[in-house]
């Protein structure tokens, strides 16, 4: 009951050409009332630089990790774009002009 869900990042869905599969039984929004909302990065700037400073200082000292994709040479610019479409990449999709 009033379960509340975040939605974002649907970068993978961009390009479909069929509509995107929905949850099944939208009836039980109401009857568990549920909130559902669409969130942008942009919608908390202001928070930005406590975030970096927070989040920075979570990396350095390791209780943080993340995954990312990097790709080597521009070369292969085009594919890292199309795989980050398709959502092969894990985390962000970097294409590396310097290794």
């Amino acid at each position: 009951m009033h379960g509340r869900a975040t939605i974002c990042g649907m970068i993978a869905q961009y390009n479909n050409t069929e509509s995107t599969p929905g949850p099944r039984n939208m009836a039980l929004i109401i009857g568990k009332r549920l909130r559902l909302q669409g969130v942008l990065v942009g919608d908390h700037a202001a928070l930005q630089p406590q975030f970096v400073q927070d989040v920075s200082a979570y990396i350095r000292s390791g209780e943080l990790k993340y995954s990312e994709t990097v790709v080597e040479g521009i070369e292969k610019g085009y594919d890292a774009f199309v795989g980050l479409l398709r959502g092969e990449n894990t985390g962000k999709m970097i294409v590396s002009l310097t290794r």
